[in-house]
């Protein structure tokens, strides 16, 4: 299994418009073509001088320059700031040839043709140097990085347009079970509304995948069997007839299509879990009750289809260090799942958690992992645990 999900391991790039870059991971370092800014401007509201000839400017001895123009943003003063001279200028504009600092208005006011003013400002003062954002041939991202939007920003500010990313994996999900019943139409008697193609969607796109499609199937055998065999996709995720039932299709048409070296994990809940492969398509089968799906997806689907995109395969879930309040039961031998929640500080097992009580998952602040070799966690212990927001 190993083998083959490193022969699907090698990253595809294609190119995004910096609009949709957000959230995406980075496929080549960028490295910058020139500088930010590409100009020496002014910092401030003011008039661009020659700092030394400030020197000595105070309340009781205001000196004065004489106005030779002005300098706006995409509108610079033309000629040069000579010995004796200023200019007026506004936040952004370019620094005119001669001038090394910035004289901030407020520390200035216009008497006819000069300019009056009663601070002194040393030579570089307000005055934003070219290059002391991004300097021209420096590496400013670097491959992997997952864009934030004030990296989309740093790309645009180097003239950017678009950027090479890492391609989202495409996932199928295959919800089966002849007692589904789409949300918001009829349900029958004896139907359950399906939520586990709702949950896997919500999660396949945290993780950066992108949902190829969707598709509600009966437990019809060769339905199941046409659904896992269309190409087009990277990951397949099979949600319900994961275990060894007569209308558990799943397992077979995988074993038949593809290879299913491993089916049933020692796990609570999530045992009839399957992961195997169809050429380079990697399968889970995942359990049909709805914890047992998530948690299914957390430990095995979930870290791969991170993987693929370019992401940490690592837990999505912050993380906390908390005491046991009351016991939390487990067995030896198996990986527990315990969804848990805060109180006064203390953490509490959920009293009400099967494998289908979705409700748990939701009422809990978070879950804590009970390795195999332990029986559970007695009060007082401190744990570690994921928290679900």
């Amino acid at each position: 299994m190993q083998t083959n999900l490193d022969a699907c391991c090698g990253f595809d790039d294609v190119t995004v418009s910096l609009a949709e870059a957000s959230g995406r991971v980075l496929a080549t370092k960028v490295t910058a073509q020139l500088d930010v800014p590409p100009f020496d401007r002014s910092a401030m509201d003011g008039f661009a001088l020659r700092g030394g000839e400030t020197s000595g400017a105070g309340d009781y001895n205001p000196l004065a320059l004489r106005i030779i123009g002005q300098a706006l943003p995409g509108k610079p003063f033309e000629g040069a700031v000579l010995p004796g001279t200023a200019t007026r200028i506004m936040t952004g504009a370019p620094l005119p040839a001669g001038a090394d600092a910035v004289l901030p208005a407020e520390f200035a006011r216009e008497v006819g043709e000069f300019v009056e003013f009663t601070a002194a400002v040393a030579p570089g003062r307000n005055v934003g140097c070219r290059g002391e954002d991004v300097v021209a041939g420096h590496e400013i991202l670097e491959a992997g990085r997952r864009l934030r939007p004030q990296d989309v920003g740093l790309l645009a500010s180097i003239g950017h347009s678009s950027v090479s990313v890492v391609r989202r994996p495409r996932v199928r999900v295959i919800a089966t079970g002849n007692e589904l019943a789409v949300p918001g139409n009829t349900r029958g008697a004896f139907q359950i509304y399906d939520s586990n193609s709702i949950t896997l969607r919500a999660l396949i796109e945290r993780d950066g995948g992108e949902i190829e499609s969707l598709q509600l199937l009966a437990d019809d055998r060769d339905l199941i069997k046409l659904a896992m065999t269309e190409p087009g996709l990277d990951v397949i995720l099979v949600s319900g007839g994961s275990s060894v039932g007569a209308e558990d299709h799943a397992p077979g048409v995988l074993a038949e299509v593809g290879e299913l070296p491993i089916h049933g994990v020692a796990m609570r809940p999530s045992s009839p879990t399957g992961i195997g492969h169809i050429g380079n398509v990697l399968v889970f089968l995942l359990p049909g009750n709805p914890v047992s799906c998530l948690c299914a997806y957390d430990f095995f689907a979930g870290r791969v289809i991170r993987g693929l995109g370019g992401r940490s395969i690592e837990w999505p879930y912050l993380r906390q260090k908390a005491v046991v309040g009351s016991k939390i039961v487990s067995a030896v031998g198996r990986v527990d799942y315990c969804r848990v929640r805060l109180e006064a500080g203390l953490i509490e097992p959920i009293s009400t958690s099967g494998a289908s009580i979705l409700s748990s998952t939701t009422r809990a602040t978070g879950f804590v992992i009970i390795p195999a070799e332990l029986e559970g966690y007695g009060p007082g212990a401190e744990v570690e645990v994921f928290l679900y927001d």
